[in-house]
C-alpha cells in the first residue's frame, strides 16, 4: 500500500477530521482562520472525493484524478473542494500549470473551511514561487499571513527569494530583516538575502557588517570566512582581510587554489614573504596549486622578497624552463651572479638571450660582470662592448669598459 503523503494527510483531515481539529482550537483572538466554520461536501460529490481518496492510498494517482474530474460539484463550495484535491493531485503528479490552475480557482473561491483554505492558498503560493511566477506568489504569502495570522519567518524567507528574483533589492532587505525578527534560532538564508541584495547595490560596507553576524553564528561555513576576507579585501581593509584568511586557513577553511594564493598574497604584501611562500609551496606540492609558469614564477617572488635566494633562483629556473621566457633566465641568472655562482650564471643568462628578452644589454651587462669576476678579461670585454649597444645599460656598460681595459692591461691579457 501505498505510504501516505503529507498531502494525503491533509485530504484525509479534510474528509474526516476538519470539524474536530477546528472545534478542538480556542482562538485566543478573533481570526479568520478560526472563524471561518468547516462543512461538508455534499452527498454526490462526497461519494467520489472518497473513492478518490482511496484510490490514491493505494497508489492509483491517475485513477484519483480521473475519478474527480467526474465529480458533479452542485454548488461553489463542492466545486472548491474538488479543485482542491485534484491541485494537490496534479502537483504531485509534476504537472504544475494544471494543478496551479485547479488550486487558484479553489483559492479565489474563499470559500473552505479555515484550515483547508490556508493550506491551499500555501500550497498554491510555493506552486507559483516555484513556477518563477514570482510577483504573482508574493501577495498570496502574505495573504496566507493575513489569514492564519501567523507572522513568519518562513514565509518571508519565500516572499524574500521572489523580491531576489525580481531584483528589487531594497524590498529583500525589508522581507529579509522582518523574517528574521520572527525567526526563533538564526535564519542563514534571511542573511544571505540581505548580503546578496548590498552586494548587488554595491554596498560593501553594509555587506560586511552582515557577515561580520554571520561568522559568530554558522563558524563552520567555510564559504562564510571566505567571503568575509573577500568582503574586507574588496573595502580596502587589508589587515582584517589577512587576519581572516589566516584563520581561516588554520581552521582548514582553505580549500581552493585562489584562496591559498589571496593568502600568500596579502602575508606578501603585508611583510612576510617567507611564510607566504612557504603556505605556496606546501600547496603547489600537495597538487592543489597546479604547477605552472604562473604558479612557479609566483612562488619564486615570494622567495625573492624574503631574500631566500637559493629557492627564488631555484623556481625562476624551472618558470623559464616551462615557459622558456627570456625574462625568467635573466632573473635567475641574476640571483645566481648575486650569490656569487658566476659558473652557473653564465649559461642560464645566455639562455635568456637566446630566448629573447626586450633589453638584451641587460644580460650581456651580467655577463659581462661574471666573466670579469671571474678574470676572463676578453669575455668580459666583449660583453660590455655589446651591453653599451643597449640604451638602458650604456651607460653602465661603458664606465666599466675602461675598468675591464685596466686590469687586462694589469695582467696581460690581449682585448
Amino acid at each position: 500500500m501505498r505510504k501516505v503523503t503529507n498531502i494525503a494527510t491533509a485530504l484525509l483531515l479534510s474528509i474526516c477530521g476538519s470539524a474536530l481539529l477546528s472545534s478542538s482550537v480556542v482562538a485566543a483572538e478573533k481570526c479568520p482562520i478560526d472563524s471561518r466554520q468547516s462543512r461538508a461536501v455534499g452527498e454526490s460529490a462526497a461519494k467520489k472525493v472518497q473513492k478518490s481518496f482511496g484510490a490514491y492510498t493505494e497508489g492509483n494517482l491517475d485513477q484519483a484524478i480521473s475519478i474527480l474530474l467526474e465529480a458533479n460539484a452542485k454548488n461553489d463550495f463542492d466545486k472548491a473542494y474538488v479543485d482542491r484535491m485534484l491541485g494537490n493531485f496534479y502537483a504531485e503528479k509534476g504537472q504544475m500549470k494544471t494543478a496551479i490552475k485547479y488550486l487558484k480557482t479553489a483559492v479565489d473561491a474563499d470559500i473552505l473551511g479555515g484550515t483547508d483554505h490556508a493550506a491551499t492558498m500555501r500550497l498554491y503560493a510555493d506552486l507559483l514561487l516555484q513556477e518563477k511566477k514570482f510577483k504573482e506568489a508574493i501577495p498570496y504569502y502574505y495573504k496566507w499571513m493575513d489569514f492564519t495570522c501567523k507572522a513568519d519567518a518562513q514565509m518571508y524567507r519565500r516572499i524574500g527569494i521572489a523580491y531576489t528574483e525580481l531584483k528589487d533589492w531594497n524590498k529583500v532587505l525589508q522581507v529579509a530583516d522582518k523574517g528574521l525578527s520572527l525567526a526563533e534560532s538564526p535564519d542563514k538564508g534571511l542573511y544571505q538575502m540581505k548580503l546578496t541584495a548590498y552586494f548587488n547595490q554595491k554596498k560593501y560596507k553594509e555587506a560586511v557588517k552582515v557577515l561580520e553576524t554571520m561568522v559568530p553564528l554558522f563558524q563552520d561555513d567555510k564559504r562564510l570566512w571566505v567571503q568575509l576576507a573577500q568582503f574586507y579585501l574588496m573595502t580596502e581593509n587589508y589587515d582584517k582581510s589577512l587576519a581572516t584568511y589566516d584563520l581561516a586557513y588554520k581552521n582548514g577553511f582553505l580549500e581552493t587554489d585562489s584562496n591559498i594564493t589571496r593568502l600568500s598574497q596579502l602575508l606578501a604584501q603585508k611583510g612576510s614573504p617567507y611564510k607566504a611562500a612557504t603556505i605556496f609551496e606546501k600547496h603547489m606540492k600537495s597538487g592543489l596549486i597546479a604547477e605552472n609558469e604562473k604558479s612557479l614564477t609566483t612562488l619564486a617572488g615570494f622567495y625573492h622578497n624574503a631574500k631566500e635566494l637559493k629557492e627564488a633562483a631555484f623556481y625562476y629556473g624551472k618558470a623559464a624552463a616551462v615557459s622558456n621566457k627570456g625574462e625568467l633566465y635573466l632573473k635567475q641568472g641574476r640571483i645566481l651572479a648575486l650569490q656569487q655562482q658566476f659558473n652557473d650564471a653564465i649559461p642560464v643568462l645566455k639562455k635568456a638571450l637566446d630566448a629573447g628578452i626586450d633589453n638584451p644589454g641587460e644580460a650581456q651587462f651580467e655577463l659581462a660582470l661574471a666573466y670579469l669576476s671571474l678574470k676572463k678579461y676578453k669575455s668580459a670585454y666583449q660583453r660590455a662592448l655589446l651591453a653599451a649597444n643597449d640604451k638602458k645599460t650604456e651607460r653602465s656598460a661603458k664606465s666599466y669598459i675602461s675598468y675591464i681595459k685596466e686590469k687586462a692591461r694589469i695582467h696581460n691579457v690581449t682585448l
